[in-house]
């Protein structure tokens, strides 16, 4: 049950973070928000650095920066850019390949051998999702070109999510290493990375000071429930259960964002609301 309640809360917490994340980027790059949230996620976390042996568990260290790079820093940087160009739960909805994808994986590169109610589960949760994102509700016109470039970069978010949560998973599973300590150590592998790619925007956010005080505020509060929080909670279900389980929980956040998809002008119908129900039932499906 705490993979289950951790899923639940860090699906909460993602969905929040994400509708801050896209307003913002009616101001700031997405490489801009994602140097911004991971630089401060570090820093609050920081002490952990000092909790266990760099030495002693440097061969699971090495898999983490990897994750936290693919995961955070190119993950998080193509979902943020899907935010700003087809919305919060256009976006969230391409989450609908993840279970899929996760199970699969899990099954080729880790041996978790799922029981047929898992597939079922997902499948369900999968179609209902790609449901919803079939659902044209938006009152604003998107341009074909940039509705596909949108969809290139929530598809490619979505891959590099699941290959970090894979590296996460087996290294949460093989190590001594905490759901606390694997998340400061992919969010200082992301921080790194980042600044050493785009240093301008690093100055520009924290040294030239050119944002402004409510954009500060709207992304430390966003940071903390998305990255920090969110990765945290999402770590423990990646320790608590198995790959595809774990996604299937975590791929509910369309149905949460559909509680913030006036504010976007994004429109729900009955049909909506159905594949949202039918989601909750594979995930039902899933952990009975």
């Amino acid at each position: 049950m705490i993979g289950f309640f951790a899923a639940i809360a860090a699906v909460f917490s993602w969905t929040l973070a994400c509708s801050i994340w896209r307003r913002e980027s009616n101001n700031l790059l997405p490489r801009q928000i994602n140097i911004y949230k991971n630089v401060i996620a570090t820093f609050f976390f920081l002490p952990v650095m000092l909790t266990f042996s760099w030495s002693y568990e440097i061969y699971y260290i090495v898999i983490l920066l990897l994750s936290g790079i693919i995961g955070i820093a190119i993950g998080d940087t193509l979902y943020i850019n899907a935010l700003k160009i087809i919305g919060t739960r256009k976006t969230l909805s391409f989450e609908a390949l993840t279970p899929i994808f996760a199970t699969i994986l899990g099954t080729v590169s880790i041996n978790e051998i799922y029981p047929q109610k898992v597939w079922f589960g997902s499948l369900l949760v999968s179609f209902s999702l790609i449901m919803i994102i079939r659902q044209n509700t938006f009152k604003k016109d998107i341009s074909k070109d940039i509705n596909i470039y949108g969809i290139i970069c929530a598809l490619g978010s979505v891959l590099c999510a699941v290959f970090a949560a894979l590296m996460s998973r087996f290294v949460l599973t093989s190590s001594t290493l905490s759901p606390l300590q694997t998340t400061e150590i992919r969010l200082l592998s992301a921080s790194i990375f980042l600044l050493l790619i785009f240093k301008k925007d690093f100055s520009a956010l924290f040294l030239k000071r050119s944002i402004t005080k409510k954009s500060h505020s709207n992304l430390i509060l966003s940071t903390f429930l998305g990255t920090n929080f969110g990765i945290l909670f999402q770590q423990i279900v990646f320790k608590s259960l198995p790959i595809g389980i774990a996604w299937t929980l975590l791929s509910l956040s369309p149905v949460f964002a559909l509680f913030i998809s006036k504010r976007e002008e994004d429109q729900i119908n009955k049909l909506t609301i159905f594949y949202s129900i039918l989601s909750f039932i594979g995930v039902g499906v899933t952990l009975i």
